[in-house]
């Protein structure tokens, strides 16, 4: 009673390999002390660091001794990302496509982009505009060459459609605000179709971009890129539908949509040519009494105008703007983050579907599936009134 057992070495060790197995195993974030915890993160930042480095130097060394041997050298390992492991989309436009061909000259923006109509814009607002609203609006004018601001006031926007189709308006860009921001753009297309829902996100007006410069009145240069399925393909040809296709390289003016993982960036910016003078280096042993003759060179840089923002599609209608009666195209499904813009981004022609108003009563759970997409895409005609 009351003695303690001799250990034998083999048990006193136990208990140390415990411990030192519990302090390798505990994550950083496990250390409540926190110059502890400091310590042991660059201790293994430093370790995995070296391990990078070992890596390497073993890799460069198969590659030289396999290249001393006349051998193959080892395949470089390619890193996993999300463009490289996308699934192939049946839907991408190739060069050769003459169905694609044929529908681009009856579509409804060939009269625009065959020249045979110049393209006039008319933007609005929705009825509870915000200081913003009107901003963003005047830096959209200064974008989009021959485009005309008209008050909303209490018109309902299929009056506002109708007046701008006797006016011989192209197209009406709806911008709707939110909480004094701007949060959404509604494209319609003039006379037929088609009308575009975007979410509109991460603005920024000219003011706001440091060393903004002044864009002229010239007509801007357009780029599209990485529009390549057929949804994509039909976006794209709405949005250059806005702009005249004879643009005046005088003005250095570029106006990109460029879409990457179904968000299409904005950007507008002007190139801007230099002219700069560099020096000769002298050789060191070498000193020449005469001075050195500079040299000019031309270079050239990218000078932002703004505004910049990004865009969502969230739905595509035929026909002008009708939540009642319209039908839609397309129409993004939120909870599914398939991409459906470019290529390999998800959406199979399969998927594609219409939208149609349905008797709910009859459908039962279906019809409430689809009375919920017409509802989330209608969201701006419930607060139009």
């Amino acid at each position: 009673m009351g003695r303690k057992r001799n250990l034998s070495e083999d048990e006193e060790e136990k208990p140390i390999k415990r411990v030192k197995e519990k302090q390798e195993s505990m994550l950083p974030s496990m250390i409540k002390n926190k110059e502890k915890r400091s310590a042991v993160h660059a201790k293994l930042k430093q370790q995995k660091k070296v391990d990078k480095r070992r890596k390497v130097k073993a890799r460069e060394a198969a590659e030289k001794k396999a290249l001393e041997l006349g051998e193959e050298p080892p395949l470089k390992m390619v890193p996993r990302t999300i463009e490289n492991t996308r699934e192939s989309d049946e839907t991408v436009c190739l060069p050769d496509d003459e169905e694609l061909f044929a529908g681009n000259d009856v579509d409804e923006f060939s009269a625009v982009l065959r020249k045979e109509r110049a393209p006039k814009v008319l933007i609005t607002t929705s009825r509870y505009n915000s200081t913003r609203g009107p901003a963003f609006i005047s830096d959209l004018i200064s974008v989009i060459p021959n485009a005309h601001y008209y008050k909303r006031g209490t018109y309902d926007l299929k009056k506002i459609v109708q007046y701008a189709n006797e006016k011989e308006f192209t197209s009406v860009i709806v911008v709707h605000t939110n909480r004094r921001e701007p949060d959404a753009l509604l494209v319609i297309g003039l006379p037929d179709g088609p009308t575009a829902h975007f979410k509109l996100s991460k603005l920024m007006l000219r003011k706001d971009i440091k060393n903004h410069g002044k864009p002229t009145s010239h007509k801007p240069e357009l780029v599209l890129t990485n529009f390549t399925t057929r949804l994509g393909h039909r976006v794209g040809r709405m949005i250059q539908s806005l702009f005249p296709q004879d643009p005046e390289f005088r003005g250095r003016r570029v106006v990109t949509f460029h879409n990457q993982r179904d968000f299409i960036f904005f950007r507008h910016h002007r190139y801007i040519f230099e002219t700069k003078e560099s020096k000769q280096k002298e050789s060191k042993g070498k000193k020449s009494k005469d001075e050195k003759n500079p040299q000019e060179r031309t270079i050239a840089r990218l000078q932002e105008c703004g505004p910049r923002f990004t865009l969502k599609l969230i739905s595509l209608q035929h026909g002008t703007f009708d939540t009642k009666g319209g039908e839609y195209e397309w129409v993004h499904k939120f909870s599914n983050p398939s991409r459906f813009l470019s290529a390999g981004d998800g959406y199979k022609s399969t998927e594609i579907f219409l939208v149609i108003m349905l008797d709910l009563s009859s459908v039962g759970i279906q019809g409430f599936s689809l009375g919920f997409h017409i509802n989330a895409v209608c969201d701006l005609e419930q607060q139009d009134g």
